[in-house]
This record gives structure tokens, sequence and C-alpha cells, in this order.
């Protein structure tokens, strides 16, 4: 029998399962936000000063995981990248769309809306990087470890970050990042719209969502 037979090659996490728990928790939390008003009064200056923020922190994790795309599209589990947002943490995709979550919460103008997806959204995107680390310390072995100890896996170090002048990308991984940020820049106006049917009477308040 070949060592081959005993070590099989690794495999990249199944990445459809987290979109299924994604989507999944997506929806839960829209079909919250129709029946629940945040404690912030709609249209007050607190709520819109929130919802602004909120806005920023959605177009910083559309921004960062294009940017973050640019490294990594089409050379993803096949090469160890480790320059640009991968210099500063090993999950970049990913910590943007935590502040994506959050910015979500916010617009809405609720903290603990914010909290709860931010929350969900590291707790999936956690387990998610915990699968992948498996993946990519099989592949590339020693010098994953490397890169594994002086790298944080999740909120990035800024004092670590690196650059080298040349990078290739793939525009169809680019294209497919845009695509996917269009997501969280859509429930703007989707929240925009569910304020507005509150506002004027065409959806229940049935509770306050602080």
């Amino acid at each position: 029998m070949t060592s081959a037979s005993l070590n099989p090659a690794p495999k990249p996490f199944d990445q459809r399962k987290r979109m299924v728990v994604v989507r999944v928790a997506a929806l839960m939390a829209v079909l919250l936000l129709l029946f629940a008003e945040p404690f912030l009064a709609e249209g007050s200056q607190a709520h819109e000063l929130v919802e602004m923020f909120g806005l920023v922190l959605v177009l910083v994790c559309v921004g960062g995981r294009l940017w973050s795309t640019l490294y990594i599209g089409g050379r993803k589990n096949s090469e160890l990248i480790s320059m640009g947002p991968f210099s500063m943490t090993q999950n970049p995709l990913y910590f943007f769309s935590t502040l994506g979550a959050l910015g979500i919460g916010l617009i809405y103008g609720s903290v603990l809306a914010a909290l709860a997806l931010g929350l969900a959204s590291f707790i999936v995107f956690r387990v998610t990087a915990g699968k992948e680390a498996e993946f990519l310390s099989g592949k590339f072995g020693d010098a994953y470890e490397a890169y594994r100890r002086k790298t944080p896996r999740f909120w990035p170090n800024p004092l670590l970050f690196q650059d080298n002048a040349e990078r290739q990308f793939s525009t169809h991984a680019l294209k497919r990042t845009f695509y996917d940020g269009l997501f969280f820049l859509a429930l703007f106006p989707a929240i925009e719209t569910i304020e507005y049917l509150r506002m004027n009477g065409f959806l229940p308040k049935l509770f306050v969502l602080f």
C-alpha cells in the first residue's frame, strides 16, 4: 500500500455549506425586520447618523472584498497568498464580510441587530476558516504553518502589511466578488423601503428592536 493511499490529498472546504447558512440567516433577519421597529426613531437625526455609519461599513466591506480578490482571485487553494490584505489577516474576505453584516444592522438602526448579524457572521466564517486552515496546512505544510504563526486568523494587524510590485488576478473572480458585494448594497434600499412602509402604516410594529 502506497503512502498516497494512506494519506489522500486534502480537499478544499465545500463553500456551498457556508453559503446555505449565510442565506438562511439573511432570510431570517429580513423577516424579523419586517415586524420590528428600531429603538432609534426612523427619520430622527440619531437614526440617520447610525444608518450612515452602517452604510460606510457596507462600502468598506464591498471595497475590501474587491481588494482581497485582486490578490487571491483565481488562485485560491492553488497558491499560498501572503501579500496585501492577506499579510494582515489570513481571512480578509471573511473579515470584510463581517463588517458588512454589522453595517446592515446599523442601517436598520438597531445596535442589537448589528451585533446579532455580526456575531452570526463571525461564527460562520470562523468555522469555515478553521476548515480551510486544515486543508491549507495539509497542502502547503511548513510554509503555511509559518504563515499561520505570524498572521492573525481573523482580526487584521495593519503593522504586518506587506506588498509586492506585481499581481495577477482573475477578472472572472473579481466580477463574481463584485456581484456578491451587490447583495450588501441592495439591502440598503430594501431596508429603506421597509422603513417607508412602516412609517406609513403598511407594516405592523409588533416590537421594538434596540
